[in-house]
């Protein structure tokens, strides 16, 4: 499973205390135990200056990618900012996909940059706090009397209540969530604690001594207490237990009380040890000491004493066992389980109590040596490598109970949901308009249909009876009445009006043509506006797309080369496309893993009209016994038809008199048409081969009824999903393709499947073949037949509709479109300084995806246009600019003093490739986990306004190559982290 760690307990005002060390012990112990567990850490971006220790102390435990940053937008400054920054966490902790998020310290934040929270996005995320104590809640009286501190500690109480797994890290703090908020007994596992390696016997050198004695002016042989100064610590009773000893044993020690101790409380405590009768050297307030000091303290200290009436564990108790100083220790709370003896505990609120038994362990040698021998002993018996696993084994048992929970309870939808639906709808010359027809009937099943159309006119009854036909002025004005949202997207005019309300409305978007290069090129010259284009092209495929288009000569090359279309892919809910082909190319285009959240469905297919074949042919004039060869759809060089003329002039088919070859479709306009017709005409083949010009669904599928065999070819794939072919395989009809695109992927029972780059030869051989074999040809229409039918019957892909669609709004609950409106709900009256400090942690938090990884040129310190150097680096920024190289692009980019983070020099790169300068803006740079800045400046050159932005990088993933121009080789090499 993985496990997501949020590790603020180690990077807030808790980090130097016990909390901080026991967060990044347990940590450090999972990560190096995780085995097959895969373990993440999300550390908040704004306490940054403990960033760079914490990844250092998990190197060689974890990858550096496993360190994740967040960034909040500062919610310790206003009620606005703090809901946003809890939203944002919990998306951002979501989106990692973890099977568990383990909280390493929820009761954080009050007074600085730390952001906690359960339940406050989706609460869909199992969540396992660390449980320390509930002593505030226990001890209202004493903790909770400010009201702002009790609205906020009982609001983090509410908020635990919320989460799925208690790690407590005692005995008696598992016992306390179970009896004070009513936590169920196997939700709250007792993981117990451990002391840091550090605490340890060791050799104090005489001088050593003598120093850190003389420092703090301890004379005598002293009774050692740490912790804190606190209600619950109970020091005044220590003090006047110590007071009470006899004179001749009190006066032969001192009293240390080793903590940090304000001037209030310093004061406090020597009044009441006067009061009891102590001297002042008899009690010593060490304040502040290092771990180093702490140590040898424990092993100085004749005795330690803890007396706290109420602890979530006791750590200090451990450290001194570890050390080999005998510990005495009130029997409350979780200290008799850590101390591990009966007769090494008293009675904390008995001051005679804690008096006799430190009177017996520094009086009684016998006794305190037994008790240096347990504690040792006792003191093995906790480590961090078993509450690691403990921990482990918690999160596995609450997945179990989880699922099984989950798969107890499958929830049956009372109602079918809203769902706006944009198509073409026919009458419309779309292929796509059919489908969606087809489709909305049974999808109907599912949802209440609006369909979206952009047309005017008839609407099928097919239509009409399931869907209300809406306007798109209609869906602008009543778009938050939708559940769902649906866009059937090609690469046509009837799509033209989708892309402005994809971007505006995000929906599902069903993917029929992976190119969407044309219309975008039409859309471009529709405007009058080259501007547009170059944008398009920029955004999806950088600046070697931009000086490819400047050469090109004929726009329809730039067509066919670029895609365009990543703005589509990634700006969606969820996307859903016909073939693997499909996604290969995404994956191919914008690197690997691009369409791993993408959902397959057939291309559905109506079942076949009942037309009888004899029928069929009379109706379109063709002999009964006639060899009839189709090749469907429109006549065009990405069909291949001229080739599929060639093949059949040079096969035996075109010296029978009773074999014809028909192209069902309307001729190419243009050039190629013409062709086609005059190679028809002077090879005198008009008897026997026509173009049969656009067939209305009718005639289409009178036939597919009627021919015999059907030649279906491809080249230069859009990514489109031949629906001709699976038309042909519907109708029973034996078909010829080749393997290009989605039909390489069809099945080889039920097509004949020729090379993508075949010889005429080769559709010859394939054309007889079928021709001659009548059994072969019944056996593919039958296996084709069977294949529609069974997965791409309207039925069941309206049922792998309905079910990718609702796994993809259901993902949309724990992503960033739920995040937005949740913020947006709660900062409706927020100040402007606090929506833009909202919005540029969402921004950073969450960075757009870009089609490449960048590799990121910080130019701040380049040589100006003529000045000594600027013809070296003009030349050899065009050539980084305009190299495409694979799965990168190129990006110049400045930082500004007055703003302290990067830019994107967009005008200095056109400008630099002789493009127009005010096609792009100089917009904020974007960057992704994996990106590569470079900088023209070596580091030592850089001002403190340019490392501090190359360090806000780093927090966010990105990597630092030194140097360029001159001083390195340019390229992609092996990055360091910033």
């Amino acid at each position: 499973m993985r496990v997501v760690i949020d590790l603020q307990g180690a990077q807030s005002v808790s980090r130097f205390r016990g909390i901080g060390r026991y967060s990044l012990s347990l940590a450090q112990a999972m990560a190096g135990q995780a085995g097959d567990h895969e373990i993440l850490i999300a550390l908040n971006g704004a306490l940054a200056d403990s960033i760079e220790p914490l990844r250092e102390a998990f190197s060689g435990l974890l990858p550096s990618d496993a360190i994740r940053v967040w960034h909040p937008s500062g919610g310790h400054l206003s009620p606005a900012r703090r809901v946003a920054d809890e939203i944002l966490r919990e998306c951002f902790l979501t989106g990692l996909k973890p099977d568990f998020v383990h909280v390493t310290s929820l009761f954080e934040g009050m007074s600085d940059a730390a952001v906690t929270s359960i339940g406050r996005f989706s609460g869909r995320t199992p969540v396992a706090p660390t449980l320390y104590d509930l002593i505030p809640y226990i001890h209202r009286e004493k903790y909770l009397s400010d009201p702002a501190s009790a609205t906020w500690y009982l609001s983090k109480i509410d908020q635990l209540k919320r989460a799925n797994l208690l790690l407590a890290i005692s005995e008696s703090a598992r016992q306390e969530a179970v009896e004070y908020l009513e936590f169920p007994s196997d939700a709250v596992v007792n993981i117990s604690s451990a002391a840091d390696d550090r605490f340890r016997r060791i050799e104090v050198s005489a001088e050593a001594e003598l120093a850190l004695r003389s420092k703090l002016g301890l004379v005598r042989p002293f009774v050692m207490y740490t912790g804190g100064i606190d209600y619950r610590k109970n020091i005044e009773g220590l003090i006047r237990a110590f007071a009470a000893l006899p004179p001749d044993v009190r006066r032969a020690h001192q009293l240390a009380v080793v903590c940090s101790v304000t001037d209030d409380s310093r004061q406090t405590l020597h009044a009441i040890a006067r009061s009891a009768g102590l001297e002042e050297s008899e009690l010593v307030l060490t304040g502040f000491v290092s771990d180093d000091e702490l140590v040898a303290l424990y092993n100085l200290s004749k005795a330690f004493v803890f007396p706290s009436i109420h602890e979530g564990f006791g750590l200090p108790v451990l450290e001194a066992m570890h050390c080999g100083t005998p510990v005495i220790a009130a029997d409350a709370s979780s200290l008799p389980e850590v101390v591990g003896r009966r007769d090494a505990l008293f009675n904390p609120r008995s001051d005679q109590a804690m008096t006799a038994k430190m009177f017996e362990v520094l009086t009684n040698e016998a006794f305190r040596a037994d008790l240096v021998g347990h504690g040792y002993e006792q003191a093995q018996r906790f480590s961090w490598q078993e509450s690691a696993r403990r921990a482990l084994g918690a999160f596995e048992e609450s997945a179990r109970r989880i699922a099984a929970s989950e798969q107890a309870s499958v929830a049956v939808p009372a109602r079918r949901p809203r769902m706006a639906l944009l198509t073409p709808l026919p009458p419309e010359r779309s292929g796509i308009a059919n489908y969606s027809a087809e489709l909305m009937p049974e999808l109907s099943r599912f949802y209440e249909i609006d369909v979206i159309v952009a047309q005017d006119g008839f609407v099928a009854p097919q239509v009409s009876a399931c869907a209300e036909v809406r306007s798109v002025e209609w869906f602008v004005e009543h778009h938050g009445d939708y559940e769902r949202i649906v866009y059937q997207v090609g690469n046509s005019q009837f799509h033209a009006h989708m892309f402005d309300l994809m971007e505006t409305y995000p929906g599902v978007v069903v993917l029929h043509d992976f190119f969407l290069s044309g219309i975008r090129a039409h859309l471009a010259a529709i405007a009058g506006s080259p501007a547009i284009w170059m944008r398009q092209l920029y955004q999806s495929h950088g600046y070697p797309a931009l000086v490819d288009n400047a050469s090109s000569v004929d726009i329809s090359d730039m067509v066919y080369k670029y895609p365009c279309n990543f703005d589509v892919l990634t700006g969606n809910v969820g996307m859903i496309v016909h073939s693997r082909y499909a996604k290969r190319l995404a994956d191919t285009w914008y690197g690997p893993g691009t369409s791993e959240q993408w959902a397959e469905i057939p291309l559905l297919r109506d079942p076949p009209a009942k037309i009888d074949r004899e029928q069929a042919r009379a109706l379109l004039g063709i002999d009964r016994d006639d060899f009839v060869v189709c090749s469907f759809g429109h006549v065009a060089a990405t069909k291949l038809s001229a080739r599929i003329l060639d093949a059949w002039a040079a096969s035996a088919l075109s010296r029978q008199a009773k074999s014809q070859l028909l192209f069902v479709g309307e001729n190419a306009t243009g050039e190629y048409g013409v062709r086609l017709q005059h190679a028809i005409d002077e090879r005198r083949l008009g008897g026997q081969v026509r173009i049969t010009g656009w067939a209305d669904t009718e005639m289409y599928q009178a036939y597919l009824a009627a021919a015999d065999v059907a030649v279906q070819l491809r080249t230069l794939s859009r990514g489109e999903t031949s629906a001709a072919v699976y038309d042909c395989m519907n109708y029973g009809l034996a078909t010829i393709v080749n393997a290009n695109g989605s039909m390489a992927d069809l099945p080889r029972e039920a097509v004949v499947v020729i090379d993508d780059e075949f010889a005429d030869a080769d559709l010859v051989s394939a054309l007889e073949r079928l021709w001659g074999e009548e059994a072969l040809r019944k056996d593919l229409g039958r296996n084709g037949a069977r294949i529609i039918a069974d997965i791409h019957a309207p039925r069941a892909c309206a049922e792998l509709y309905h079910q990718r669609i609702e796994e993809f709004y259901d993902r949309q609950l724990d992503g960033e479109l739920a995040m937005v409106r949740q913020i947006g709900a709660h900062v409706d009256r927020a100040s402007e300084p606090d929506l833009i400090a909202i919005a540029e942690a969402a921004a950073n938090t969450f960075p757009a995806r870009q089609p490449a990884r960048q590799w990121i040129i910080d130019v701040s310190g380049a040589p100006h246009e003529g000045s000594a150097g600027w013809a070296e680096f003009a030349q050899w920024a065009r050539e980084a600019l305009a190299d495409p190289r694979p799965g990168w692009r190129t990006e110049l980019v400045n930082v500004r003093q007055e703003e302290r983070r990067y830019r994107y020099a967009r005008e200095l790169a056109t400008s630099l490739l002789g493009l127009p300068v005010d096609s792009l803006r100089d917009d904020v740079l974007e960057v992704q986990r994996g990106d590569v800045i470079v900088c023209w400046l070596g580091e030592a050159e850089r001002g403190a306004w340019q490392h501090e932005a190359l360090a806000r990088l780093r927090d966010r993933g990105v990597l630092l190559q030194e140097k360029v121009g001159a001083r390195a080789c340019p390229g992609i090499v092996v990055a360091d982290e910033v």
